[in-house]
């Protein structure tokens, strides 16, 4: 990737001698926010449209793209205490690599964290005594300064997770800012449903009145670790940085080394607001790390960090549920989620859905759907009984039709995000996952000629043969579909079943015309724990997720222990305290 550097973006730098705290400019946004939790209603008060003028100005997916380039080949200045030294800009000391071919060349700070996070406990007063409104308030503003810069974000999230830039926009902006602020709605909304102050009178038998003030304050565990991924981490990384953050809480943010910027441009912004609005600016904080650090281990074990968030594998999930016995751990690890086609009253429909479900981001998505699972003598549709195999068949070209320009199957597929997917989908068309039913082709992107761009290859399996039961209970991430054929309904239903229960799962689709087997999907769903999307057709897909309206995991599977956002993911993040003045009152 070749660099024109243009002058630094301006404004990038807050200085103000005169702090001032927030009005409340935010409020009615905040308020809406907290009925659409209570209503599960449409609503986002950003807009999806890059090239919305009233929301992002004229010509602002060119002007997002000039401050993005204006970021490259430079060091990412914050300003944090305890610097030691510099990570990146080339790969053996850090640096982040476009999908799409090229390094970003930015540089960002090392902070010891012997000085960093003693700074960001001493920055937890002021944030704590401010209150659950003030701090929505300036978490609202944050959320809305990012918004203001969707493009320069999503062509980050481009060149760091290899998204489209459609993608990009959505899930690694606007969608995320939505995710962070129903984290705020949901905790402002926990923080103040027990009063502020109370006066409590109690008769007595000789005619008097006992009198005691009491107050109650939302007081903040401490601080918070959020470890990020690769994949989307302002998506996994926002509800969890927002949610403490509102709730009291100091942030430091240790992104993937291969997806810094995001999640730095996001830290700068927040110093900014929180410098402004009267509080320390190392309330947030960025933990950038030397290759083969290991940083996120060894903070996640420190005495001052009480709170942990993870988006990643099951593996160390796991070790820091083992491991940071000090802190609350809030994990959201690997899923195998899977989809049962039984019948269909639009067998056209359903195969574009599908497709396109697979399809989406290389099915490198953590909702993507991985395992088909159709009854071995076939289904019933629209058009007639249609046997296993001529179910696969017709989805390949349904893939085919759907991928069959390359620039048009680009903007769906994006890249390859590393070496581990691609040599994952060398290994399927070899044959190491079982027989391709559909071979995956390479395309060739006009604009990246680096970019590894690859579509769904589909192999069938059978749930009856043991060794391919071990295929399909493990997670295969990127464009890799399994077709399994299963005894029957029933059969399909047990084995998303089993497959949520060991191996967990995000989402579970079904296709199907008949009460009795979706009303016995929808009960073992409900017992192993898992969202279910039944036959859904046109541009709603699976891997799709309503913010303010759906809940993101439940916790009840192994997939992890976070739901985004139920009031678990916020109430764990503070205590109340009361206190008891006799005679008083309020």
């Amino acid at each position: 990737m070749a660099h024109t550097l243009p002058p630094p973006v301006p404004g990038t730098h807050a200085d103000h001698a005169e702090p001032a705290r927030p009005s409340p400019r935010h409020a009615d946004t905040l308020e809406r926010a907290r009925q659409t939790l209570r209503t599960r209603a449409h609503w986002s008060p950003y807009s999806e449209d890059p090239e919305d003028p009233r929301s992002y100005g004229p010509g602002a997916r060119e002007a997002g793209e000039a401050a993005f380039r204006a970021l490259l080949g430079r060091e990412f200045a914050l300003g944090q205490p305890g610097r030691d030294g510099t990570v990146g800009p080339a790969p053996e000391t850090g640096g982040e690599r476009s999908p799409y071919g090229g390094l970003l060349e930015v540089s960002y700070p090392h902070c010891d964290p012997d000085v960093l996070l003693p700074a960001m406990r001493a920055a937890l007063p002021a944030w704590r005594d401010a209150g659950p409104r003030t701090r929505a308030e300036v978490c609202a503003e944050i959320l809305h300064r990012i918004n203001a810069r969707s493009s320069e974000f999503a062509h980050a999230a481009v060149h760091t997770s290899g998204h489209n830039f459609l993608m990009a926009f959505h899930a690694g902006a606007v969608h995320a800012q939505d995710r962070g602020l129903e984290a705020v709605a949901r905790a402002l909304e926990e923080q103040t449903r027990m009063p502020a102050s109370a006066l409590w009178r109690k008769p007595t038998g000789d005619g008097r009145t006992l009198s005691i003030a009491k107050t109650f304050t939302a007081v903040p565990r401490g601080i918070s670790l959020v470890i990020a991924n690769s994949v989307f981490p302002a998506w996994n990384g926002y509800p969890a940085l927002f949610a403490s953050l509102a709730t009291g809480n100091p942030v430091l943010v240790k992104p993937h080394p291969a997806a810094v910027l995001p999640l730095a441009l996001t830290v700068r912004i927040a110093r900014e607001v929180l410098t402004e609005a009267g509080f320390p600016a190392d309330l947030v904080c960025l933990a950038a790390e030397h290759p083969g650090e290991g940083l996120a281990r060894r903070l996640a074990v420190r005495p001052e960090v009480r709170l942990v968030d993870y988006a990643g594998t099951t593996a160390f999930g796991t070790w820091l549920e083992d491991n940071a016995r000090q802190a609350r751990v809030f994990t959201s690890v690997s899923a195998v989620n899977s989809v049962l086609v039984e019948s269909t009253a639009d067998y056209r429909d359903m195969l574009a859905n599908l497709a396109f479900s697979v399809s989406l981001y290389s099915g490198q998505l953590c909702t993507s759907p991985q395992n088909l699972l159709i009854p071995r003598e076939g289904i019933g549709t629209d058009e007639g009984h249609r046997s296993f195999a001529e179910v696969v068949a017709d989805l390949g070209g349904a893939l085919a039709e759907l991928l069959d320009d390359d620039a048009r199957a680009c903007g769906i597929l994006g890249a390859l995000l590393g070496p581990a997917v691609r040599d994952r989908v060398e290994r399927v068309a070899a044959g190491a996952a079982g027989p391709v039913a559909v071979p995956s082709r390479s395309v060739r992107d006009p604009r990246h000629p680096e970019a590894v761009v690859r579509t769904p290859a589909v192999v069938t399996l059978d749930a009856g043969r043991e060794a391919d039961r071990a295929v399909l209970l493990s997670e295969w991430q990127g464009p890799v579909v399994f077709a399994v054929a299963v005894d029957s309904a029933a059969a399909g239903v047990e084995l998303v079943a089993r497959t949520t229960r060991e191996c967990g799962a995000l989402s579970v689709g079904l296709y199907s015309t008949s009460p009795q087997v979706e009303a016995a999907m929808e009960r073992a769903c409900a017992e192993a724990g898992v969202m279910l999307s039944a036959n859904l057709m046109g541009d709603w897909y699976i891997s799709q997720s309503a913010v303010y309206s759906d809940l993101h995991g439940t916790g009840m599977n192994p997939s992890g222990n976070a739901v985004y956002c139920d009031p678990a993911f916020v109430t764990a993040r503070f205590h109340t305290v009361g206190v008891r003045r006799y005679g008083g009152s309020i």
